[in-house]
């Protein structure tokens, strides 16, 4: 029996994979990197040592005679700023989508929220109501006092009656 697989194990029934020549990345790991990297430049402990470097290059490239490797215009200084500001804007943008993202998710998750809340509203503003009506159908307390001192009274007219008219008859 032949091996299907043909001679070097790929099957012939199904496309090969392309080759890549880029790595494949985790996007969300590239994502979770590069939110990291965000916060990190937008805190004042960056521009703290951001800062110091500059202040320390500008040192060395004015008084260093012998370390003046990039004299005053700074070129070198404005092409690592230029650097840095072509991978951060990226960076913080991805980061910001990110985030929007999970802001959609949490505000559909809300939503959905609050229109199980509302049902329930509905639902308990109805039982509520039902029940008013039922309540509203029974005898109440003071209700029932009043019909039993009625009937009281209309019992002792009645007897003073029946007792005035035997007395009539006698």
């Amino acid at each position: 029996m032949t091996d299907p697989r043909g001679s070097r194990g790929a099957r012939l029934d199904q496309p090969r994979e392309p080759r890549r020549l880029v790595p494949r990345l985790d996007g969300d790991a590239f994502g979770q990197f590069s939110e990291r990297i965000a916060r990190f430049l937008g805190t004042g402990r960056f521009l703290a040592y951001q800062t110091g470097l500059v202040a320390i290059w500008i040192t060395l490239n004015l008084t260093a005679i012998a370390l003046r490797w990039d004299p005053y215009p700074f070129i070198l200084l404005n092409l690592v700023f230029s650097t840095q500001a072509a991978y951060a804007a990226p960076l913080i943008l991805l980061a910001q989508n990110r985030q929007a993202d999970r802001d959609r998710v949490t505000i559909e998750e809300d939503r959905q929220r609050a229109l199980a809340d509302k049902a329930d509203t509905e639902y308990l503003a109805r039982e509520l109501a039902a029940l008013r009506i039922a309540v509203g159908e029974l005898a109440t307390r003071d209700y029932i006092r009043s019909e039993l001192n009625r009937l009281a009274d209309d019992a002792a007219d009645r007897s003073e009656r029946s007792e005035r008219s035997e007395r009539r008859a006698q």
